[in-house]
C-alpha cells in the first residue's frame, strides 16, 4: 500500500530555552537542511506555555522556504500524492508535533515546555499519536537522542506489507460504506473452500437468513476467486450451478423450484447473524395450490462444520481486521506493543482528523456574524449566503483564507485548515490543490514568506495577522466571525466579463462577473422571482436558494445524530454537482468543455451525456446563481489540476463510450424517461459489465446513502421485457462481485423478490429449453412483472 522508503524520514526534539527561545535540540538520523529557527517555533506554537499538551500539525517540502534539502537523499517510492508527481517537485512531508508543558518550580519560570515531531509521507498522520506520546514521556525521564532513535526505528519498523491497496473506485464505496466487511476478501489471499451438506436441516428463527436473501448467493470460493482475478469470465449462462438461491422454494410459475445443493454462504444477513446450521427446506401449500416459501421465513445452507461461517468468522477472516475499513497493525517501542488501525479509503487531500461537523457547527451558529463587502466570487446568494458556503467558494477561487483562534490550541486551529481543505477537495475525491498551499499552524517566523504566497489557507493563534490584511476571507474561530476584506474588490476585480450565457428558452443572457451587468441581471432574476431589489449589492439573495436548501439539511443531520461519514459524503456530492455545472458553464461560454462529457440530450439511440437538470428553467437559474463563482474557479490552480484528472479519468476509465454517472441521474430523477432510453441505458450498462473494474467503478457511483442499486432496481418492474432482462443481467454481474453482493443486500425486500422471481422464471425457462419441456410461447410469461398478464391473475 505504502510504497517503498520509510514511514519516518525524521524525528526532530525541540525545547524552549528562557534566553534564546525556540531552540531545535535534535534532528535524527540527520539535518534537514533547513532553517533551524523556522522549525523551532513551528513546533513550539504561540502560547504553548499555557497549554500542558498540544498538537500541531505543519508540512515541508511545500515552498522554496520550507523545502529541505538533507546531505543523505531520502528513499522515496511510488507515492499516491498526485499534487507533486507532475511538476517533479519533491514529495511533501506531513509534520506531526507533539508539545507538553511540564510544571516545576525548581526551573526559571516554573515551567519546562518540550515537543518532539516526526515527519512522514503518510497523510494519516494521526495513528502515530499514541507512540509520539510514549517517546515524549520517554525523552522527558531520560533527555537524549537515543529516545529519538528509539522512535524512528520503532516506526519504521511498523509492517503494512499486507494492507491492501484499493484504487480510486474502491476507497469511494469503502467509505460510504458502514460495512465492516467490505472488501474483506482483499485481505486474505486464500480460503479454502468448506463442504457442504446435502441434506437440509430445520432449526428455530434465531440467526439464521431470510429466504430471498438466500437467492443473493454467492460461493465463498468464487467470491474471492473474482475479487483476487481482476478479470473473471462471465457466466456461460444463467442455469450455471453456481447461481443458487439457498435452497428456498420460490413460486416462479405453477411449479416450486428447489435449487440442488451445490451452493454458497447465504449472504443476506449481515456479519455475525449466523447461529447454527439452518435450513428451512419446507414448502408450503398457498390458497391457490402452488408451492411456495414465505418470503420472510428463515433459510440457509448447512455446513458439515455446523454453523456457516461468514464474514466475522475467525476461522475465515485470521488475519484480517475487525473492521475492514482499517488495516491493523502495530508499533513496538520499549516493550509496549501499540496497536495501530490504518485507515484504508485516505485521499491525498485528507490530512489528520479532520472533522467538518465541528467546521459546520462552529460556524452555523445563530450568533455567526458576517461583515465586509459583497463579492461576486464569495456571495453567490447575497447576503443570504451561509459562512460555510463562502468559505467552499473563497477555497475553490483563490482566496487568502485565515483561520484566527485566540487562545486556542494550535492543534484545534490546524484541524479547522484541514477540514477546510476537505471541504473544497470534495473530502479529497474530487479536486486537489489544497493541501500544497495550506499551513494548518503558522507562525511568526516565516510569517513574510506564507503571507505572500497566493491563495493559502492558513491558521494562526496571533491576532496581529488578523491587523496586518494580508488575507481575502477571516475566520474567526472564538468568535463566529467571518470578515471578507474591505479590499477585496482591489484584489480580485470584476471587471472582466466572459462571454453571455444565452439560455434558448430565455431572452436573457448570462453574464457572469460584469460588475455591474451582472449584478442588475441577476437583481432582475431575484426581482422577477418576487424578491426585494432595493439594494443592487444584495445579488439574487433567497432564502430557499439550493445552497441554502443544502447547509439546512446538513444541519439537520447533524441535529439527528447522523455521523461524520453522511456529511463527507454529501459533500464530495455537492464538489461534483459543482464540477459538473462548471463543465456546462464553459460549453456555453466557450463552446466546449474540458472538465467532463458534453452535454447531450437522448437522441435517435444515442445516449445522452452531461449534468441532469429537472428543466431548462431550473439550469438556467443554477447555471445564474453559479457562473460568477464558477468564473473565479477556472482562474485557479485546481481548475487545471481538474481538466488534468478528467483527462486521465477518460483514458482509464473501466467503462468507456458514455457517461454513466449521467444515466444513473436520469434514472434517479427524471421522470416518464421513455422506454427507449431505459432499454439503452440498462443494456449498455449489462453490456459493459465483463470485469470486477467496471463492476466496481458502477459501484462507486451509486453509494449507499443516495439509494444505492434503486434506481436500477426499478427496472424490474418495467413493463417492458427487455428492460426487465437487462437489469436481471446487471444484477446477476453484480452477484459475483463481494461488494456487488452487499449492494443486492442493501435491496428492500420487494425489490430482491422482485430480482429472486425473475431469476428463477429465466433459469427455468432454460433448463425447460434445454430439456424440451418449454411450453407454447403464447402460454407463458417469461419475466412477470407488475404490469404483466401473469401478475394479474391471467395466463
Amino acid at each position: 500500500m505504502a510504497g517503498k522508503g520509510p514511514h519516518c524520514s525524521f524525528v526532530l526534539l525541540a525545547e524552549f530555552d528562557i534566553d534564546s527561545g525556540a531552540q531545535l535540540t535534535y534532528q535524527f538520523p540527520q539535518p534537514l537542511g533547513t532553517d533551524e529557527g523556522l522549525l523551532a517555533n513551528l513546533m513550539l506554537p504561540d502560547g504553548a506555555e499555557r497549554h500542558l499538551e498540544d498538537w500541531t500539525i505543519f508540512f515541508l517540502n511545500q515552498t522554496p522556504f520550507n523545502t529541505i534539502a538533507p546531505v543523505l537523499a531520502l528513499e522515496t517510492g511510488s507515492s499516491d500524492n498526485q499534487s507533486n508527481a507532475e511538476d517533479g517537485s519533491p514529495e511533501l512531508l506531513y509534520v506531526l508535533n507533539l508539545v507538553r508543558t511540564k510544571h516545576d518550580k525548581s526551573v526559571r519560570r516554573g515551567a519546562v515546555v518540550k515537543a518532539m515531531a516526526i515527519c512522514t509521507r503518510h497523510p494519516f498522520i494521526q495513528i502515530f499519536k499514541p507512540v509520539l506520546l510514549l517517546a515524549l514521556d520517554d525523552y522527558f525521564a531520560n533527555p537524549s537522542q537515543e529516545c529519538l532513535a528509539r522512535l524512528f526505528d520503532a516506526i519504521n519498523s511498523m509492517n503494512i506489507s499486507a494492507a491492501p491497496t484499493l484504487t480510486r473506485c474502491e476507497k469511494l464505496i469503502m467509505r460510504a460504506s458502514e460495512r465492516k466487511d467490505i472488501f474483506s476478501e482483499k485481505f486474505s489471499t486464500h480460503i479454502p473452500p468448506l463442504p457442504l451438506k446435502a441434506a437440509h436441516k430445520t432449526t428455530g428463527s434465531n440467526g439464521s437468513h431470510s429466504s430471498e436473501d438466500g437467492v443473493l448467493i454467492s460461493a465463498r470460493a468464487r467470491s474471492t476467486t473474482a475479487a483476487s482475478d481482476p478479470n473473471p469470465t462471465r457466466p456461460s449462462t444463467p442455469s450455471d450451478s453456481s447461481f443458487s438461491l439457498g435452497g428456498s422454494a420460490v413460486w416462479v410459475n405453477d411449479d416450486s423450484v428447489i435449487i440442488d445443493g451445490q451452493v454458497g454462504v447465504a449472504i443476506g444477513a449481515g456479519p455475525g447473524s449466523v447461529g447454527g446450521a439452518s435450513v428451512s427446506g419446507s414448502s408450503v401449500l398457498t390458497s391457490r395450490g402452488r408451492r411456495s416459501t414465505d418470503t420472510s421465513s428463515n433459510s440457509s445452507h448447512a455446513y458439515s462444520g455446523g454453523a456457516i461461517p461468514t464474514s466475522s468468522d475467525p476461522h475465515l477472516r485470521s488475519g484480517i481486521s475487525k473492521d475492514t475499513h482499517f488495516f491493523q497493525t502495530s508499533i513496538a517501542y520499549k516493550g509496549h506493543t501499540l496497536p495501530i488501525k490504518l485507515p484504508l479509503a485516505t485521499f491525498p487531500e485528507e490530512v489528520g482528523e479532520y472533522s467538518l461537523i465541528q467546521l459546520i457547527q462552529t460556524f452555523s451558529a445563530p450568533l455567526i456574524t458576517i461583515s465586509g463587502p459583497l463579492h461576486p466570487h464569495l456571495h453567490t446568494n447575497g447576503i443570504l449566503t451561509h459562512p460555510i458556503i463562502i468559505l467552499f467558494n473563497a477555497l475553490v477561487t483563490g482566496k487568502r483564507i485565515l483561520f484566527l483562534g485566540h487562545n486556542i490550541p494550535a492543534g484545534q486551529v490546524a484541524n479547522y485548515v484541514l477540514s477546510a481543505c476537505a471541504l473544497g477537495s470534495g473530502c479529497g475525491a474530487v479536486l486537489r490543490g489544497f493541501i500544497e498551499r495550506s499551513f494548518p499552524y503558522a507562525g511568526l517566523a516565516g510569517g513574510e514568506d506564507w503571507v505572500s504566497m497566493p491563495a493559502y489557507i492558513a491558521g494562526v493563534t496571533n491576532p496581529i495577522f488578523e491587523t496586518s490584511g494580508s488575507w481575502d476571507l477571516l475566520m474567526d474561530i472564538g468568535t463566529g466571525r467571518v470578515v471578507v476584506h474591505k479590499d477585496i474588490h482591489i484584489s480580485f476585480p470584476t471587471t472582466m466579463a466572459p462571454p453571455a450565457l444565452v439560455n434558448p428558452t430565455m431572452p436573457r443572457p448570462i453574464k457572469a462577473e460584469n460588475s455591474t451587468g451582472s449584478e442588475d441581471d441577476i437583481q432582475r432574476i431575484a426581482t422577477r422571482d418576487g424578491k426585494d431589489g432595493n439594494q443592487k449589492s444584495e445579488f439574487a439573495a433567497k432564502q430557499d436558494s439550493l445552497d441554502n436548501m443544502f447547509i439546512d439539511d446538513l444541519i439537520s443531520a447533524i441535529t439527528s445524530h447522523f455521523g461524520e461519514t453522511l456529511v463527507r459524503m454529501r459533500f464530495t456530492e455537492y464538489v461534483v454537482r459543482f464540477v459538473r455545472l462548471a463543465s456546462r458553464y464553459e460549453e456555453l461560454a466557450v463552446g466546449s468543455t474540458k472538465l467532463g462529457y458534453g452535454s447531450a440530450p437522448f437522441s435517435d439511440g444515442s445516449l445522452g451525456s452531461g449534468i441532469v437538470f429537472p428543466d431548462e428553467g431550473a439550469a438556467f437559474k443554477e447555471l445564474t446563481a453559479n457562473a460568477s463563482r464558477i468564473e473565479g474557479w477556472r482562474r485557479n490552480k485546481s481548475y487545471q489540476y481538474c481538466v488534468q484528472d478528467f483527462k486521465k479519468y477518460r483514458a482509464t476509465a473501466a467503462i468507456q463510450g458514455f457517461d454513466v454517472s449521467h444515466q444513473l441521474l436520469r434514472l434517479r430523477l427524471v421522470k416518464n424517461l421513455p422506454d427507449a432510453e431505459v432499454e439503452l441505458i440498462v443494456r449498455s450498462i449489462a453490456d459493459n459489465l465483463r470485469s470486477y473494474e467496471q463492476i466496481v467503478e458502477l459501484l462507486a457511483f451509486m453509494p449507499p446513502h443516495a439509494g444505492g442499486l434503486q434506481p436500477l432496481s426499478f427496472c424490474l418492474f418495467h413493463h417492458q421485457e427487455s428492460i426487465r432482462e437487462a437489469t436481471v443481467d446487471i444484477f446477476n454481474e453484480l452477484r459475483q462481485n463481494p461488494a456487488g453482493v452487499i449492494f443486492l443486500q442493501a435491496l428492500n425486500h420487494f425489490q430482491r423478490y422482485a430480482y429472486v422471481r425473475q431469476a428463477h422464471a429465466r433459469e427455468s425457462r432454460i433448463k425447460d429449453v434445454s430439456h424440451g419441456l418449454a411450453p407454447p410461447p403464447h402460454l407463458v410469461s417469461r419475466t412477470p412483472s407488475n404490469r404483466s398478464e401473469v401478475s394479474l391473475g391471467g395466463l
